[in-house]
């Protein structure tokens, strides 16, 4: 009878150790990214955008051939080879893909999925959704930060807005960009080593009436 009762036991401990921690995930949560990680929310809460056949076998910013087959994706400021989930607002769907591009340039949109990953949640058709970022894998990285403040078809306007812009900031540089659009020239303001700078910069253009948004010049 002891031994029945003892066995007994050990069985319902072998339980609960199951229930307690053996079925727990084992990937390690990311701390919250505003305090940790330096990042702030604008940069991982969103619209997802895709991008395909135009720029498919074309060099992405880091130098590598972009693959719209594969599971990549451009963003503003996030260091190249970070690897993020994007959770699908829209439909609960979700896939994970490695930043090695820069982009979409245009306010309010946080990331461009490579067409491979816009299929694996539903996005291709209506080409927008509402997505979150969780981080998964992130580098070091030492590049620096740039406000955008204008992107324009004609160079001139670019010019006439660098023109502006010297007045009060430095360094003020115009970059070049093709986008599905064409040929953009984007105006950029600043040189910054950190994201901190970056943002307080982004509020003083915003409270002189710009608008804008941080990006990374690499």
């Amino acid at each position: 009878m002891k031994i029945i009762l003892n066995l007994s036991m050990l069985c319902l401990l072998v339980l609960l150790i199951i229930l307690s921690g053996g079925c727990r995930s084992k990937r390690i949560p990311i701390k919250t990214p505003e305090g940790n990680l330096g990042i702030s929310q604008l940069e991982l809460n969103g619209y997802a955008s895709w991008y395909g056949d135009p720029f498919h076998g074309r060099r992405t910013s880091n130098g590598e051939v972009y693959d719209m087959n594969r599971m990549t994706a451009a963003h503003k400021t996030l260091p190249f080879n970070t690897v993020v989930k994007v959770n699908n607002l829209d439909n609960g769907k979700s896939v994970q893909v490695r930043i090695n591009d820069r982009g979409p340039f245009i306010e309010g949109r946080i990331i461009d999925l490579s067409y491979k990953a816009a299929l694996m949640i539903n996005m291709v058709r209506p080409g927008t959704a509402r997505v979150r970022l969780d981080i998964l894998r992130m580098e070091r990285d030492l590049s620096r930060y740039a406000i955008q403040i204008g992107s324009f078809k004609q160079k001139r306007l670019a010019g006439r807005l660098k023109q502006k812009l010297l007045k009060e900031y430095s360094p003020v540089d115009i970059r070049p960009r093709d986008l599905v659009q064409g040929k953009f020239y984007q105006v950029l303001v600043g040189n910054y080593k950190t994201r901190k700078e970056a943002a307080r910069a982004l509020r003083d253009l915003r409270a002189q009436g710009y608008s804008g948004f941080m990006t990374r010049r690499d």
